[in-house]
């Protein structure tokens, strides 16, 4: 797990009213305040919380792990009895989502750890490692997928398309369920947002095994289960493409997707007294967090109205979810002798 130090010596506090905001050596010392306070009052008469409450998602996720380890175990036990390939690979992306789900409820849990003096942002950006691992077991299904589907393609097997098709239809409704649980906070959190996807894409998969299990039993076109394997492997892999690439982004230290530095930037240099802006970096504490550390070029004449400035500030990314943020003041007349990262 990657700790986060961007060139500058930070004065970590969890001090969660602000009031650690206490004298800054005007010196040009490098010295940062921290804010770690998501929801705390700015001063202007109005209350702020934009972290996602995680903590009525525990049952989503135990409900969703129970009820698709169940789910499982059917499908494995159907589809060796009736030789499908399509309840036996949909059984292995189901695990694969049972695992996922397992793995972020534990990565949240270990959000609510405190931090420490090894890990100084606490086991927040476990949220991170997870949604990368996921992403990778995801596509390493695919594979398993794939190889065993073409293989099935050349030695097509005789199956029971009928009970295919109701175990598919049971797995529909228990899919269906379990994204629903998720819908409030898909758009809040990464992992959240994967679990659902890979619900709400297992309930479709699933409807697609019915159908081609009514087909094989009215039919007998026995091949048409590998050709629907494909399918599936295909469908899973395009949509943990974009998973991967986010993940991977946000563990890179890369600017999270939905974060504009321009939009930022203008935002910043609208407080009064702040001239210019650089040395700016964003990047991701979780899948829920955002941080940011900046040099900023203050007028001499608002020099003593720093903490203002600052908390004109905060209150500004607070809204342009950034909820963690280091500003280091500089004077107009001064160069910054620090290179650019």
């Amino acid at each position: 797990m990657a700790e986060h130090s961007h060139s500058h010596d930070h004065e970590h506090s969890h001090d969660h009213d602000h009031t650690h905001d206490h004298d800054h050596d005007h010196s040009h010392d490098h010295s940062h305040d921290h804010s770690h306070d998501h929801g705390h009052s700015h001063g202007f008469g109005h209350h702020h919380d934009h972290t996602p409450k995680i903590d009525n998602l525990n049952a989503a996720f135990i409900i969703g792990i129970i009820l698709n380890s169940g789910f499982v175990i059917a499908e494995v036990v159907v589809g060796l009895a009736i030789h499908s390939l399509s309840l036996l690979t949909d059984a292995g992306h189901n695990l694969s989502d049972v695992a996922g789900l397992a793995l972020a409820l534990l990565a949240f849990k270990l959000t609510k750890v405190s931090a420490n003096d090894k890990y100084t942002y606490g086991y927040k950006r476990s949220t991170i490692i997870v949604s990368f691992f996921n992403a990778v077991i995801l596509f390493a299904s695919v594979g398993i997928i794939v190889y065993e589907a073409i293989h099935r393609l050349m030695h097509p097997a005789v199956i029971a398309g009928g009970t295919m098709a109701w175990v598919a239809l049971a797995g529909i409704a228990i899919n269906g369920f379990t994204a629903w649980l998720f819908v409030k906070g898909k758009d809040k959190d990464l992992n959240i947002k994967s679990t659902y996807m890979h619900m709400a894409m297992d309930a479709v998969v699933s409807l697609g095994v019915v159908i081609s299990g009514l087909i094989i039993y009215f039919t007998n076109w026995y091949i048409l289960d590998s050709i629907v394997s494909l399918i599936i492997g295909f469908m899973i892999l395009r949509g943990t493409w974009s998973l991967l690439n986010e993940s991977l982004r946000l563990e890179m230290d890369g600017v999270p997707k939905e974060m504009n530095l321009e939009k930022i930037r203008a935002a910043l240099l609208k407080a009064k007294g702040v001239k210019d802006i650089h040395h700016m970096h964003v990047w991701a504490l979780s899948t829920t967090e955002n941080a940011l550390t900046a040099h900023l070029v203050i007028d001499p004449a608002h020099i003593d109205q720093f903490d203002n400035i600052k908390h004109d500030l905060r209150h500004r990314l607070e809204h342009l979810d950034i909820s963690h943020s280091t500003f280091e003041p500089e004077f107009t007349d001064e160069d910054c002798k620090q290179p650019d990262c």
